[in-house]
């Protein structure tokens, strides 16, 4: 990685954008494991893991003469967690749940969503004093998680809302396209 010869000052933030950058691709590895991409984290798993080799190395070499690279190792572990988590986000790989409660009595929510291109379930429910309320379940790209979200509430600034993720997905051929990395069962009676 760095030559024991380099200028000393220089091995610093080297040692620290090495942290950054093996702490970053290991915090996406584990959310993208977990999300179910198992070879893409295990690849991700060997780059990190070779770079994190390269500079504890050079850590333990010089740590005697330089013992701040300790504190650079350090930092650079907790700014990897930080961006790890930023570039996850950021990626939006997966699908979520949106669950949304619409208290509007005069228009329905679920027609809305499937006017603007939404696969929607829809149930009747009963809030307090037996107020009647619509129910609706979205299943949705991370990444345009936002959107719906902001539509629902477009829709009825009232409306309640949760967003749960979803690693697996049963159900009929056509709800999920193909390249969405989820496994399909087919259930036939």
């Amino acid at each position: 990685m760095i030559s024991p010869d380099l200028i000393p000052w220089l091995l610093a933030p080297a040692i620290f954008l090495a942290r950054v950058a093996d702490v970053s691709l290991g915090t996406v590895r584990i959310i993208i494991g977990f999300r179910g991409y198992r070879w893409l984290a295990a690849l991700i798993g060997f780059v990190e893991a070779l770079i994190w080799v390269l500079a504890v190395r050079q850590v333990l070499l010089h740590l005697d003469a330089q013992p701040w690279l300790a504190v650079a190792y350090a930092s650079g572990f907790a700014a990897g967690n930080y961006l790890g988590i930023s570039l996850e986000r950021r990626l939006g790989v997966g699908r979520e749940l949106v669950r949304a409660i619409c208290y509007r009595e005069d228009a329905s929510l679920a027609g809305h969503l499937r006017e603007a291109g939404y696969r929607v379930v829809e149930l009747e429910g009963k809030g307090k004093g037996g107020r009647r309320v619509q129910v609706v379940y979205v299943v949705e790209r991370r990444r345009k998680v936002p959107a719906l979200v902001a539509r629902i509430a477009a829709f009825d600034a009232e409306a309640i809302y949760t967003v749960a993720d979803v690693k697996t997905h049963v159900g009929e051929e056509g709800d999920l396209p193909p390249e969405s990395g989820f496994s399909l069962r087919f259930k036939r009676k």
